[in-house]
Parts: structure tokens; C-alpha cells; sequence
């Protein structure tokens, strides 16, 4: 009799061991690339992590940096003493709503005829200093404050005074503050200058990212106006460099905490020429992959004492600078 297997042989399929084999074999190549895509995605998170660290870090001591290396300049006068009745003048009408006064006599946003020098500079370590400014509030802390005024170049025309700004009209010998809403004052021979308060200050958001925020002056709001300028900037600290022997170069650098009222009235010997900054930036997520256990220095201070950082999954770290000032701020009169 004839049979259809004479013709075509027996059909044999896989025999039970070489579907195991086949199994185990496959089960190795997709453990395989799936550690490779695991470690691949955790190194472009890591990558991601270290690149916005560095970014978010640069455009914060790159905006510092512009407004402390100006710090003092003020058009014309810059160098001098403003003495009410003497040599400086407030416009009638001029004056500034909510506003910000930090400590000394004479520290509000526009100077006053108490016989102390207008403080142009000033800052604190919050929740370390005695004082503080009573417009903030929630400020991180352990985290530096930063008061600056100064003017803005160059300078501008009277025609182009802008309502809500503060501005100066300066000879080498005579200020005038004045508002932009209240026109300009009538004073031989001088140029107008944008006048400039800022306050600098670390401040939580909703979700509990640090922000680097800044305070300004505007005629309607006074010191009211919140900027948010910088995400993930968990500390600043900032250090003071007090030339000593007049040779222009710092000879001592110092805390808030360590310059004396008298310095900062520039009743003292020593002169302000340069500050150092040091930030300490944070990741924006977390990478559960990751934990925290770096301690982190800031200049005199470090994590062991004075900044505290718990274990956690966020990525940090600490970016510095030295800004020189480039004109006479705090010289001695």
C-alpha cells in the first residue's frame, strides 16, 4: 500500500528542551537590552540633571554679577556722599509706597536727612542675623539677603522718563531724586539717571523648588514687585572683601555677620572692592535612582553645620564667583 509519509517524511517540531533552551536564551537577550535601555535613559536623566544644574547656576551668578560689579555707581556724583539739604535733594511729591528699609539709620529706598551715611549695599543671613527686612517673608533659611541701589546708564533724555520708574538728575555736585509721575526737576547742566533698588532672596514656590527672587522699585507698587529669576537655587552666600592697607586688592573676606555697622557706613578704614558669591544649585525632579549623601561647602560655611541636607534624590551643586567693583562705592570721604 501506498503512503503520503513514504513521499514526504515524518513532520517533526521542537522537542521540549529546545523550547526551554530557546526560552532561556531569548530571556537573556531581553534581560540584556533591557538593562541596556535602563542604564541608558538613567545616564541621559543623569546628563540632563547635570546640564540644567550648570545652566540654572550660570544665569544666576551671571545676573548677580552684572548688578554687584556697578554696585555704587551713580552717574555724575558717583563716589560722594548723598547729605540731604546739602547735597541731595527729594523731588516734592516723591516718595515710595510699601517699601523695604533694611537696617541703619539711613537704608530705605531713598536716603533721608539723618545725618548717616545712605547705605547702598546691605545684606543678612535670615534666621542668623538679628536683622531683616520685615517686606520679606517665607525667605529660606540660612540663605543670604542682598540689598543694592545704584543708577542705571546710560543715561536717559527727559522726553523718555517713564511713569513708573525712580530716577536721579545729577551734576559732579548735586543729586535730585525724583519720581516719574512727578516730571522732571529743573537742574542746570545735569544728565537723568534710572535710580535701581534691588533686594535679592531664596523663596520656595508652591511646590517646594527654591527660586532665586528679587524685589524692585517701581512708583506704583514701591518694593512690592516679586521677580522669580531662577529656579533650583537652594543657598547663596555671600562674602564681603575689605581692602585694609589701600593697595585696591581685598585683604579680608567676611560674612554679613562680620561686617560691623560702622563698615557698613563706611565709617571705618577699610573700603568695599570686591564680593565673592557662592550658590548652591538643586535639581528641579528628583531621580529616585539617585540619592544624596554630599556634604556641600560655600565658602565659611558647609552642609555639616550650617546647611543642613537631609538624604534625599535631588542632585546639587555649588558654582562660585568673585565680582570686583569697578567704581569707588563705599571709599572712605
Amino acid at each position: 500500500m501506498f503512503h503520503l509519509n513514504q513521499v514526504y517524511g515524518y513532520q517533526k517540531g521542537m522537542s521540549l528542551v529546545e523550547i526551554m533552551v530557546a526560552m532561556v536564551i531569548g530571556l537573556f537577550l531581553t534581560l540584556g537590552v533591557f538593562t541596556m535601555f535602563n542604564m541608558s535613559s538613567s545616564n541621559v536623566t543623569t546628563t540632563s540633571q547635570y546640564n540644567q544644574l550648570q545652566e540654572n547656576g550660570r544665569i544666576a551668578l551671571v545676573i548677580l554679577e552684572r548688578d554687584l560689579s556697578q554696585l555704587g555707581f551713580m552717574g555724575d556724583i558717583t563716589g560722594t556722599d548723598f547729605v540731604i539739604g546739602s547735597n541731595a535733594t527729594i523731588s516734592i511729591g516723591t516718595a515710595v509706597v510699601n517699601d523695604c528699609v533694611g537696617d541703619g539709620v539711613n537704608n530705605a529706598s531713598l536716603p533721608n536727612n539723618q545725618p548717616a551715611h545712605f547705605r547702598r549695599l546691605w545684606g543678612y543671613e535670615n534666621g542668623v542675623s538679628s536683622q531683616s527686612f520685615a517686606c520679606l517673608s517665607d525667605v529660606k533659611a540660612k540663605t543670604d539677603v542682598l540689598q543694592i541701589k545704584r543708577l542705571i546708564g546710560p543715561p536717559v533724555e527727559a522726553a523718555d522718563v517713564e511713569l513708573t520708574r525712580f530716577y536721579v538728575s545729577a551734576t559732579s555736585s548735586e543729586a535730585v531724586f525724583f519720581s516719574g509721575v512727578g516730571g522732571v526737576p529743573a537742574l542746570p547742566n545735569a544728565r537723568i539717571w534710572e535710580y535701581q533698588h534691588h533686594i535679592y532672596y531664596i523663596k520656595n514656590d508652591a511646590d517646594g523648588i527654591p527660586v532665586l527672587r528679587r524685589r524692585t522699585l517701581s512708583t506704583g507698587n514701591g518694593m512690592s514687585n516679586e521677580e522669580l529669576l531662577v529656579e533650583g537655587i537652594e543657598n547663596m552666600r555671600i562674602l564681603y572683601g575689605f581692602d585694609n592697607d589701600g593697595d585696591d586688592t581685598p585683604d579680608a573676606f567676611m560674612s554679613a555677620a562680620e561686617v560691623t555697622s560702622l563698615m557698613w557706613d563706611n565709617q571705618e578704614f577699610q573700603r568695599l572692592v570686591a564680593l565673592k558669591v557662592y550658590i548652591l544649585v538643586r535639581s528641579i525632579q528628583e531621580d529616585r535612582s539617585y540619592t544624596n549623601v554630599t556634604k556641600y561647602r560655600l565658602g565659611d560655611k558647609d552642609t555639616n553645620t550650617k546647611i543642613p541636607v537631609t538624604e534625599d534624590h535631588f542632585r546639587r551643586k555649588v558654582l562660585s564667583t568673585t565680582v570686583v567693583l569697578e567704581n569707588p562705592v563705599l571709599m572712605r570721604n
